[in-house]
């Protein structure tokens, strides 16, 4: 857990200087709270973070991120929940939007395909010009139907989300990706701001999704290996050997990219940033 909360105050830290299946299985672990030993910002003096509720967001609607709010308050920053749509005056002040899985109101308990966009055209552009004019994004999307619904904001800042399951199928196992084997790129975002945060393999869930670059600017942070798939689904977590599989390997499961005088990291997993025990071994 310590390496997630590295990732996440990592990217924080670049960022502010500029139901169903497996998941019904996933328990949150309310007793589990994070420490940030050093904080950017002295508290409630940090930057304006505004989390988006207004989108059918899956993990704002229980209890899975009450430590991503905790870290950034202990990290200094002043943190708000988005109800609104996207517009100019919405995302005025702010100076961090975080988005996790967006849906559209028609898809929240139909993930099948196919995925209705989660923003207007209005949105995508009022968030694009935010971020030019400086504002920084953390976009997370978790498997399908989350990057379909996503894919219009993701396309606005050059990367392409494919709307399926990345996974190993014969492991179905999570993912680690690794300095030592060129999956986890340097960044500083996996740096840190010292030797102590350099972060050296993140793990990733079962199953986030896959995306590309179409932007030659865009860092490369998580990138698959050989051997991962997309599983691209009509109905989440309903699957035969006749579903369609598309090799992923060298596509991103986190990104990162400056846009104007903003940023914009994207990462295709969700579970990573969260606290919870899955499984019978918990």
């Amino acid at each position: 857990m310590r390496l997630q909360i590295a990732l996440l105050a990592s990217a924080l830290g670049f960022l502010s200087a500029a139901p169903l299946g497996l998941s019904a299985q996933q328990v949150i672990d309310a007793a589990y709270r994070p420490r940030i030993l050093e904080p950017t910002y002295p508290a409630g003096a940090g930057p304006v973070v505004l989390i988006d509720a207004g989108h059918n967001t899956f993990h704002a609607r229980d209890e899975h991120f009450d430590q991503l709010t905790e870290i950034l308050l202990q990290d200094g920053y002043r943190v708000a929940a988005l109800r609104q749509p996207y517009s100019a005056r919405a995302l005025a002040g702010a100076d961090l939007l975080i988005v996790v899985n967006a849906l559209a109101d028609r898809d929240v308990d139909n993930w099948v395909l196919p995925t209705s966009p989660a923003f207007t055209p209005e949105e995508v552009s009022a968030v694009r010009e935010w971020v030019e004019n400086g504002g920084s994004l953390l976009l997370i999307a978790d498997h399908m139907p989350f990057p379909g619904a996503a894919a219009d904001l993701g396309r606005a800042f050059g990367m392409e989300f494919m709307n399926g399951f990345a996974i190993v199928e014969a492991e179905w196992d999570p993912l680690v990706f690794r300095r030592s084997r060129s999956t986890l790129r340097a960044h500083p975002i996996t740096e840190g701001r010292s030797a102590g945060e350099r972060i050296d393999s993140a793990v990733t869930f079962v199953a986030g999704h896959a995306f590309r670059a179409t932007n030659e600017r865009i860092c490369p942070l998580l990138v698959f290996g050989a051997g991962v798939v997309s599983i691209n689904m009509e109905r989440a977590w309903k699957f035969d050997d006749a579903t369609p599989r598309v090799p992923v390997e060298g596509w991103l499961q986190g990104a990162a990219v400056g846009v104007g005088a903003g940023r914009v990291a994207v990462f295709g997993e969700a579970a990573m940033f969260a606290a919870q025990r899955v499984g019978p071994r918990r």
